[in-house]
Parts: C-alpha cells; structure tokens; sequence
C-alpha cells in the first residue's frame, strides 16, 4: 500500500506547465520522471532574444522569445534575426551577449503529471548522461531500446551550485497502456516537434 493517499501522491508531486518538462525549472530536492517516446530527439542551437525598447510583459519582465537554428550560429547568422523589434538578450553578468546554448528536445510521457509533454533540455551534463545512457543501452543485452526505460533526473543545489543526476528504471508493463493512450491522442491532435524550430506549438498547429 502506498504510503500516501492517491490525493496527497498529486498534491506533492513536481508539476510543469504549458505541456514542458524544462530540469532548470525541477524545484531543489525534487525529482521529475519521465519516459521517452521517440529516440530521436530535436537537436537545435538557441538563444534568447529581448525587446529592443524593453517592453515589459504581465509579470514585469522585459519580453523575450527563443531564436533556434538547426546548426551552430555565427554572431552574423543572429544578427540576421533581429530585425527591429529583437537584440540579443545580455549574459548573466550583464558584460556581453548572451550565449548559444545546444539543445535538446523530445516528446515524453510524464509519469507526474500523467500526459504527453515536451522534454527540453540545454544543461551540458544532462545531455552527456543521456548520451551515455543511449550508447551503453544500445551495446548492453538489458534493454531493447532508450524508449524501454523510465527516467529519473534528481536535482540538488541552486545558482551556479546546482547539481542534477539522471537514473534509469525498466518501464512497467502496467503504465504501457495509459503511454500509448496518451501519446495516440496526441498524435492525433497533430503533435509535430519540429515547430519548435520556428516558434510554433508543437501540441497543435496554429
């Protein structure tokens, strides 16, 4: 019997919003599960993009959007983005530009918040964990396939001091039915991860 209610198991559990699973966004001490469902991931550059005249948006921040590409950028192949309504969004330290980072991006079941989300992901370490993952399932006899294992990233710290840890655990065959129903409805509602690449709504076309 499971220690906590069915109602106290939701209450506690790690919730994301706008269909995204993002670790930076896991509070501290939390864990986020998740399995894949394509093994093969969106594989994009992104930086991020501020208003030129510092409009604000509803939460008192300076508006901002994501600008992807498909390959690595040069400050020219940015600059060629802007326009008039864009500049490149300020570094942390506020002493330069802001920085390329790559990206991943699949879609996921989400066993926290059981339904179809997209996992986004540019920390470097989480990235090579998965990496890691992928080759050593792909030489080992355990599993068939990455999309054969539930995922388990674990966050600790915060700021520079953050620290994430990625654990796998073979998927049960008693959650196999609600993944596929949630990933056929998807599907059909015209789930396209590629949108990403333009700003658009992977979940539906606009």
């Amino acid at each position: 019997m499971p220690f906590l209610s069915k109602a106290g198991s939701s209450a506690v559990a790690v919730k994301s919003t706008g269909g995204y699973l993002n670790p930076g966004r896991i509070p501290t001490g939390s864990s986020a599960r998740f399995a894949l469902l394509s093994d093969q991931p969106l594989e994009y550059w992104e930086v991020w993009l501020q208003d030129s005249e510092g409009k604000l948006n509803d939460r008192g921040k300076i508006i901002s959007t994501p600008c992807r590409f498909t390959t690595e950028p040069t400050p020219e192949d940015i600059e060629a983005e802007l326009g008039t309504q864009w500049v490149r969004r300020p570094n942390f330290n506020n002493d330069g530009p802001g920085p390329v980072l790559f990206n991943l991006a699949a879609p996921i079941y989400s066993y926290d918040n059981k339904c179809v989300q997209v996992f986004a992901c540019d920390k470097a370490s989480i990235n090579r964990e998965l990496d890691a993952i992928s080759n050593m399932i792909e030489k080992g006899d355990d599993y068939e396939s990455i999309l054969d294992v539930v995922f388990v990233i674990d966050k600790e710290g915060s700021g520079l001091n953050t620290e994430y840890k990625v654990r796998i655990f073979p998927k049960k065959k008693k959650d196999e039915a609600a993944i596929e129903e949630a990933w056929g409805k998807a599907q059909a509602d015209g789930f396209d991860i590629s949108r990403l690449l333009s700003g658009g709504n992977p979940f539906k076309e606009s």
